[in-house]
C-alpha cells in the first residue's frame, strides 16, 4: 500500500542525517496522501543505517495503523493534528536540530534579520507556549500538535508563509507541500537559527529587518507575483 510514498517519505528521512539534522534517531518525517487519508511516517526508534522505505508505516487520520510491522514514530500525534488542521500541509519534519532547538530551549521566537530568512519564512519563527501538567499527562504528542495550532491561529499567523514552529524546551517542527519540501524548511530553519544566533553575538542591539525587506524578498520568491527562479 502506497509503495511510491512509501519511498518518497523514507528519502526523505535519509536527508536529516545526510543533512547534520539528527543524531542517532532524533527526528521524523511524513507526508500525507490526501486521496486516501492516508499518511506515511517513520517507525520510532529504527535505526537510519538499517532502515528501508518497508519499514515505513502507513497511518490514518484517526491514529490506527493501517500498515506496517513497526509502531509509528512517537510524534505521530502531533503530525496528525497538523494534517488535521490544515490542508494545505503535505508533509512534516521534526528534528532536535541544536541551532533550532537552543532558541526552542531558551523559549524564544527566532527575528527576521534578514533576507536569507525572509526568502523562507514571513516573519519571525514563533516559538509556541509549554505545554500544562495536565496536557503532558492526558496526551503529550496529540497536545503539542494543538498547541502549535494555538500559537498560529491566537497570533494571525498564516502556516503556509511560516511553515515552521519552536516548541519551547522540545525543538522545532516545519513543513510543506510534501515531506521533501518540509526537509527543505527544516535545513533551511536551522541555518536561519544559526546566523541569528550569531547577529546576536555581534550585535546584542540588533534590530529586526523592516517590513519593507520582509516583504520584498519574501513575495518575489512566493504568491501570484513572485519572480524569482524559472518558470
Amino acid at each position: 500500500m502506497l509503495e511510491e510514498l512509501k519511498e518518497k517519505v523514507y528519502l526523505a528521512n535519509m536527508e536529516l542525517p545526510k543533512r547534520g539534522l539528527v543524531t542517532y534517531t532524533w527526528g521524523n518525517v511524513s507526508e500525507i496522501d490526501r486521496a486516501t487519508g492516508y499518511f506515511v511516517i517513520k517507525p520510532s526508534g529504527v535505526d537510519y543505517e538499517t532502515m528501508t522505505p518497508d519499514d515505513m508505516v502507513v497511518m490514518d487520520l484517526d491514529g490506527n495503523r493501517v500498515e506496517g510491522r513497526y509502531k509509528p514514530s512517537s510524534d505521530t500525534p502531533t503530525h496528525l493534528e497538523l494534517y488535521k488542521r490544515y490542508a494545505d500541509i503535505g508533509g512534516v519534519v521534526h528534528t532536535h536540530s541544536p541551532e533550532a532547538t537552543s532558541w526552542a530551549q531558551a523559549g524564544r521566537s527566532i527575528p527576521l534579520y534578514g533576507t536569507t530568512h525572509a526568502d523562507y519564512f514571513y516573519g519571525e519563527i514563533p516559538c509556541a507556549r509549554g505545554l500544562t501538567q495536565e496536557e503532558i499527562d492526558e496526551a503529550y504528542e496529540k497536545n503539542t500538535g494543538l498547541v502549535i495550532i494555538e500559537t498560529f491561529d491566537s497570533r494571525g499567523l498564516n502556516p503556509i508563509y511560516t511553515p515552521a514552529v519552536l516548541c519551547v524546551n522540545h525543538g522545532p517542527f516545519t513543513w510543506g507541500k510534501d515531506a521533501a519540501e518540509a526537509v527543505h524548511n527544516a535545513v533551511v530553519l536551522e541555518e536561519v537559527a544559526k546566523m541569528a544566533t550569531k547577529t546576536e553575538l555581534i550585535n546584542p542591539k540588533v534590530q529586526s529587518a523592516p517590513d519593507r525587506i520582509r516583504d520584498k524578498h519574501f513575495f518575489r520568491k512566493h504568491g501570484e507575483n513572485a519572480y524569482y527562479g524559472q518558470n
